[in-house]
C-alpha cells in the first residue's frame, strides 16, 4: 500500500488501525441521539417495534456478511489492505445515510456501513495480535475498544447538537459527518506497516524478520527476542501447514474448542444485554421519568462512564489476566440487570408508551427511577472493565496462524448475528415482555459465567503460538491455568546464554592467540 515511510510504534499503529473500531462507535450512536427526536419521528412516521428492531439491526446485519468476508480477503490481500478495503464500504453507505430519502434507503446504507464495520471489527484485532508484544498485547487491543467508545460518545453529542437544527438536515448533517474518521484512518493506513506474520505466512520471510525487528528491538535482527520469536513462528507455521485444510482444520483435534470459544465469547458479550444500554439507553431513561435534553444528556453521561472506565483497562488488563475479568463480569452484569427488572416491575403500564413512544409502555418515579438509573450506570461501568474489552482480547489471541484472519471472522459473526437478533427483537420485547427482558439477560449472564469457568483456559501474558497448547488435547484444564509462565522467556534467555557462550568463546581463543603472539615475540627478542 503505497511506498511511504513506515511508522513501527506500536501505540500509533494500533491507535491508526482502531479509527477502525471508531466507524463502529459513530455508527452506533448515530441512531442513540437521533431515534428520540421530533425530526426523526416524523420524517420516518415513528417507527416502532419491529420496524424500528431492522433500523437498528441492519448495520449487524451487514457486518455479518462484512466479517464472513473478512478472513479470506485478509489472507489474501493483507491485515492492513483489508482494513483499507473496508473503508470503501463506510464510503458508500454513508453517502447514502447523508441522502437518504426513505425507510429503504435509512438501511441499505447502514447495511453498507455495517459490511465495513464486519471486516475493521475482525482484521484490526488480528493486525494488533500480531504486531504486538505478549506483554502489551491486552493493551493494545483495548485501544479498539477504546475508539469505539469514543466514537459512540463523539457521535452522541454530535447527534444531540444535531437535534437542534430543523428538519431531515438535522440526521443527515450527522450521519453525513461519519466521513470524517474515515478519512483520517485512509489517510494514515499507508504509514503502517504490515504484518509480520502475514507476511511469513506468504513466504517473505526477509520483509517479516525486518518488520518483526523494527517493532520488537528498533531494528536489530540479532536481538534474542527477535530470534526466539521469529524461531517459534516458523515452527508454528509448518506445523500448521502439514495440518488439514478447508472448513476441517477448525474442527479437527483441540481446535474445535478454540472455534467454539471464538465465537461464543463473543456471542456472550452481545447476550450479556449491554447493548440495550448503549443502543436504547434513551427509552430506558425514558421509563426512568427523563424526557427532553435531560434524557440525552444523562445518557450521554452513560457514553463517558464507558470510556473512563475501559481506559483503566487499558493499564491493568495485561497485570489480572482474562477469565476472573470473564466470569466475575457477567456475573455483576446479571446481578445489575435482575435489580432494574426488579424495579421496573413495580411500575406503571402507560397505554400508548411515555410521552407518546410506543416503544416505551413502563414507567417508575421517585426513589425507582433513580434506581434504575444508578443501575445502567452501574452496569456500564462493570461491561467497560469486564467484558466490553477482553472478549475482543480473548477472541483475538486464540487463533493459530494459519486460521486467524477466518477464525476472528468466525468470531466476529458470533458478535454481529447476535447482534443482529438483538436489535430486531429488543423493541418488541419493550412493547411484549416489557421489564422481563432484563430478567432475561440476567439469566444469559449467570449462563455466561459458568462457561468462562469451565471451558476458557487463561491466555495472558503468553506468545500466540503457545496459546495453542492451552486447548491442544490433554492440555491444562481451564480452571488450573494461570497468566503468564511463557515459554518465549525461557527460549530468550537460552538465546542470551548461547550468545553469551559464543562470546566467552571467541573471547578466550582470542586470549590463547594473543598469549602466543607474546610468548613468540619474546623468543624472538631472545635470539
Amino acid at each position: 500500500m503505497f511506498n511511504l515511510p513506515k511508522i513501527y510504534n506500536t501505540y500509533f499503529v494500533a491507535c491508526v488501525a482502531t479509527i477502525g473500531g471508531m466507524l463502529f462507535g459513530f455508527d452506533i450512536s448515530s441512531m442513540s441521539a437521533i431515534i428520540g427526536t421530533e425530526q426523526y419521528n416524523n420524517f420516518f412516521d415513528t417507527p416502532a417495534g419491529i420496524r424500528q428492531g431492522a433500523i437498528g439491526s441492519s448495520l449487524a446485519a451487514g457486518s455479518v456478511f462484512g466479517s464472513i468476508i473478512a478472513g479470506p480477503v485478509s489472507d489474501w490481500i493483507g491485515r492492513r489492505n483489508s482494513i483499507g478495503f473496508a473503508c470503501l464500504w463506510w464510503l458508500a453507505g454513508t453517502a447514502m445515510q447523508a441522502g437518504v430519502t426513505g425507510y429503504g434507503t435509512l438501511i441499505a446504507g447502514r447495511v453498507l456501513n455495517g459490511v465495513c464495520v464486519g471486516i475493521t471489527s475482525s482484521q484490526v484485532p488480528v493486525y494488533i495480535a500480531e504486531i504486538a508484544k505478549k506483554e502489551k498485547r491486552g493493551a493494545l487491543i483495548i485501544i479498539q475498544q477504546l475508539a469505539i467508545e469514543w466514537g459512540i460518545l463523539i457521535m452522541y453529542f454530535i447527534g444531540y447538537g444535531c437535534s437542534f437544527i430543523p428538519g431531515s438536515a438535522s440526521f443527515r448533517t450527522a450521519w453525513g459527518i461519519q466521513f470524517v474518521p474515515c478519512f483520517f484512518l485512509i489517510v494514515g493506513l499507508p504509514f503502517l506497516p504490515e504484518s509480520p506474520r502475514w507476511l511469513a505466512k506468504k513466504d517473505r520471510g526477509a520483509e517479516a524478520i525486518d518488520i518483526l525487528a523494527r517493532i520488537q528491538a528498533s531494528g536489530n535482527v540479532d536481538d534474542p527476542l527477535v530470534v526466539a520469536e521469529w524461531e517459534e513462528i516458523t515452527m508454528t507455521l509448518a506445523a500448521e501447514r502439514a495440518a488439514l485444510k478447508g472448513w476441517r482444520r477448525f474442527v479437527y483435534s483441540g481446535m474445535w474448542k478454540r472455534t467454539l470459544a471464538g465465537f461464543t465469547v463473543q456471542m456472550w458479550q452481545q447476550n450479556s444485554g449491554a447493548n440495550v444500554m448503549t443502543y436504547y439507553v434513551v427509552y430506558i431513561f425514558q421509563m426512568a421519568n427523563l424526557s427532553g435534553n435531560i434524557n440525552l444528556i444523562a445518557s450521554g453521561v452513560q457514553y463517558a462512564l464507558f470510556i473512563i472506565f475501559t481506559t483503566v483497562m487499558f493499564f491493568y488488563i495485561d497485570k489480572t489476566g482474562r477469565r476472573l475479568l470473564l466470569i466475575y463480569g457477567a456475573i455483576a452484569m446479571g446481578i445489575c440487570h435482575f435489580v432494574v427488572g426488579g424495579v421496573l416491575s413495580t411500575g406503571e403500564i402507560v397505554p400508548g408508551g411515555v410521552d407518546g413512544n410506543p416503544n416505551v409502555l413502563i414507567r417508575v418515579t421517585g426513589s425507582p427511577a433513580y434506581t434504575v438509573i444508578a443501575f445502567c450506570y452501574l452496569l456500564i461501568i462493570i461491561y467497560a472493565l469486564t467484558l466490553a474489552p477482553v472478549c475482543w482480547v480473548y477472541a483475538a489471541e486464540i487463533w493459530s496462524l494459519e486460521t486467524r484472519a477466518t477464525g476472528m471472522g468466525i468470531a466476529a459473526n458470533g458478535n454481529w448475528l447476535f447482534n443482529f437478533a438483538l436489535g430486531l427483537y429488543i423493541p418488541p420485547g419493550f412493547i411484549n415482555i416489557k421489564y422481563g427482558l432484563f430478567i432475561v439477560f440476567g439469566v444469559l449472564c449467570f449462563l455466561a459465567a459458568l462457561h468462562f469457568y469451565f471451558t476458557y483456559p487463561e491466555t495472558s501474558n503468553k506468545t500466540l503460538e503457545e496459546i495453542e497448547e492451552m486447548f491442544a488435547p490433554g492440555g491444562p484444564k481451564p480452571w488450573k491455568t494461570k497468566p503468564g509462565h511463557s515459554k518465549l522467556d525461557a527460549l530468550i534467555s537460552e538465546a542470551q546464554e548461547k550468545h553469551l557462550r559464543i562470546a566467552d568463546v571467541t573471547e578466550g581463543k582470542v586470549g590463547e592467540r594473543v598469549s602466543s603472539v607474546h610468548t613468540e615475540k619474546v623468543r624472538v627478542e631472545k635470539v
